[in-house]
C-alpha cells in the first residue's frame, strides 16, 4: 500500500507536469481577454486529480516506472506512441468548463479563493470560456496520436461524460423544489455530475493503449471513488475552517442544499431548514455553523456518511486488480483513499 506521503508527492509531481502541459496546449492568445477568462480557474490552482489519475492509470497499463517516460510519447500496449499528456489537458479542461458555469448557474461569488469568472470578468465572457475549454477538450482528445478507432471510442466516452454532467446538474437542481429525496437518489445524481468524469479519466487510457480488458473495470472503480469524492465535499462543507475550504463553511446548509448528511439527518427527524436561521452565506456565524454540526453529529448523519465513502472507496479500489501489480496501482489505490482522508 502506498504511503500518504507518496501519494501527495504523486499528486504534485503528475500536478506540475499538467500545469506545463496546460500552458502549452492553451496560451492565452487572441482574443486575449478570452483566453484569459479560460486559463482564469486554471491558473488559481486546483490539485489536478483528475488528469492525475489519467497519468497513474497510463503508467499502470504499460507496466512503466513513475514518470520514467514523456507522457507525449507514451508506450501503447502494443508498442506504439501516443500522447496521453494532451488526453489529461482535454479532462482538465472539461473540469474548468463544469466549475464555470456551476458557479454562473448557483449565483457563487468565489471559487478557490479568488472572484468566480462571472465575477472577474462578466457573465458573457464567462460563458464563452467555458465553451472554449468544452470544445478544447475534444480537440485534445482527438489529436493523442492513437489509433482512430480508439481515439473515436475515447472521444465518444468523453461526449457521454458531459452529457450526463449535464442530466446530474439537472436533478441537483430539480432535488432544491422537491420536498422529499432518497440517499440512493442523491448517489444516482452524484454518480452523474461528479462521478462520471473521474470514470472517464481512469478509463480513457485504457481506450487509447488499446486495454479493453481493463476499460470498465477502471470506469467502475472512477465511479465508486468519484462518488466517495463527493460525499467528502459534503462533509468538509460543514467541518473544514472557512480560510482552509475557500468558501463559508456551511454554505451548503444556509443554501438547504440537498446533500446526503441533511437528507439523512432529516429521515432521523432532524427539522433540516430549522437548523440554520440566518439564510444570507454572508451573514451565517461559525457558532451557527458549530451547532448544526452538533446536531446532524447527534442524528448519526456525518457518521453514516463517512461510512458510505469508506465503503465506495474499498469496491474501487477492489476494482484495480484488473492493473498489474505495480507501484502506478498502488498510487490509484492511495489516492482513492486520499479522496476521502483530505481536509479541504
Amino acid at each position: 500500500m502506498a504511503r500518504q506521503e507518496d501519494v501527495e508527492a504523486a499528486i504534485v509531481a503528475r500536478r506540475e507536469q499538467v500545469n506545463d502541459a496546460i500552458e502549452r496546449e492553451l496560451p492565452v492568445d487572441e482574443p486575449e481577454e478570452l483566453y484569459e477568462a479560460s486559463r482564469y480557474l486554471m491558473d488559481a490552482g486546483g490539485k489536478r486529480l483528475r488528469p492525475t489519475m489519467l497519468l497513474l492509470a497510463a503508467e499502470s497499463l504499460a507496466d512503466v516506472a513513475p514518470q520514467s517516460t514523456d507522457y507525449r510519447s507514451f508506450p501503447t500496449v502494443e508498442g506504439d506512441e501516443i500522447d496521453v499528456m494532451r488526453a489529461a489537458v482535454g479532462i482538465e479542461t472539461i473540469q474548468s468548463f463544469t466549475l464555470i458555469h456551476d458557479d454562473i448557474m448557483d449565483d457563487d461569488d468565489l471559487r478557490r479563493g479568488v472572484p468566480a469568472v462571472h465575477r472577474e470578468y462578466d457573465l458573457s465572457t464567462a460563458i464563452l470560456a467555458g465553451d472554449t475549454l468544452f470544445s478544447k477538450a475534444f480537440e485534445y482528445m482527438l489529436d493523442t496520436g492513437a489509433k482512430a478507432e480508439r481515439s473515436v471510442a475515447a472521444t465518444k466516452r468523453l461526449a457521454q461524460t458531459c452529457t450526463e454532467i449535464c442530466e446530474g446538474q439537472s436533478f441537483d437542481i430539480d432535488f432544491e423544489s422537491r420536498a422529499e429525496v432518497t440517499t440512493d437518489e442523491y448517489l444516482d445524481m452524484v454518480e452523474l455530475k461528479t462521478a462520471v468524469l473521474y470514470a472517464a479519466s481512469a478509463s480513457i487510457p485504457a481506450q487509447l493503449m488499446g486495454a479493453e480488458d481493463a476499460v470498465e473495470p477502471l470506469y467502475g472503480y472512477g465511479l465508486d471513488v468519484g462518488r466517495a469524492f463527493q460525499i467528502q465535499d459534503d462533509l468538509l462543507d460543514l467541518t473544514t475552517p472557512s480560510e482552509k475550504l475557500g468558501k463559508q463553511r456551511g454554505s451548503d446548509l444556509v443554501e438547504e442544499k440537498q446533500t446526503i448528511v441533511t437528507l439523512h439527518a432529516r429521515q432521523q427527524g432532524v427539522d433540516i431548514e430549522g437548523l440554520v436561521e440566518t439564510d444570507s452565506v454572508e451573514a451565517v456565524t461559525e457558532s451557527e455553523i458549530d451547532d448544526a454540526v452538533a446536531e446532524l453529529e447527534a442524528a448519526g448523519s456525518i457518521e453514516f456518511a463517512r461510512e458510505t465513502a469508506h465503503d465506495l472507496i474499498a469496491s474501487g479500489k477492489d476494482r484495480l486488480e484488473v492493473l498489474p501489480d505495480n507501484e502506478p496501482r498502488q498510487l490509484l489505490a492511495g489516492i482513492a483513499d486520499y479522496l476521502v482522508e483530505r481536509e479541504y
